[in-house]
């Protein structure tokens, strides 16, 4: 076997906050991770469909970009959206 590669390797200490939350179509069970490590964007993970993304205001803002992230309706992904609004 040959010798791994490495592109980078560091630690870094961050914040997770753990946020669960029914809206009028579906459960949403997030992990939303704040880091240097992505420029002032957050990683948003959905415990539920096990999806995640790196989500910024500029995001939020882009149709379709929540959609198609976590497989959600245009339904879904407003109720999602309006929530992330408020912590991003």
């Amino acid at each position: 076997m040959s010798e791994r590669f490495y592109l980078y390797d560091e630690t870094e200490d961050t914040k997770t906050r753990f946020v669960s939350f029914m809206g009028d179509h579906q459960r949403f069970d997030l992990a939303i991770i704040s880091s240097s490590r992505y420029y002032g964007k957050q990683l948003v993970l959905d415990v539920q469909s096990n999806r995640f993304a790196i989500i910024g205001q500029d995001d939020l803002d882009e149709e379709g970009y929540l959609e198609h992230a976590y497989r959600l309706s245009a339904e879904e992904a407003e109720e999602l959206r309006d929530f992330l609004r408020e912590v991003v």
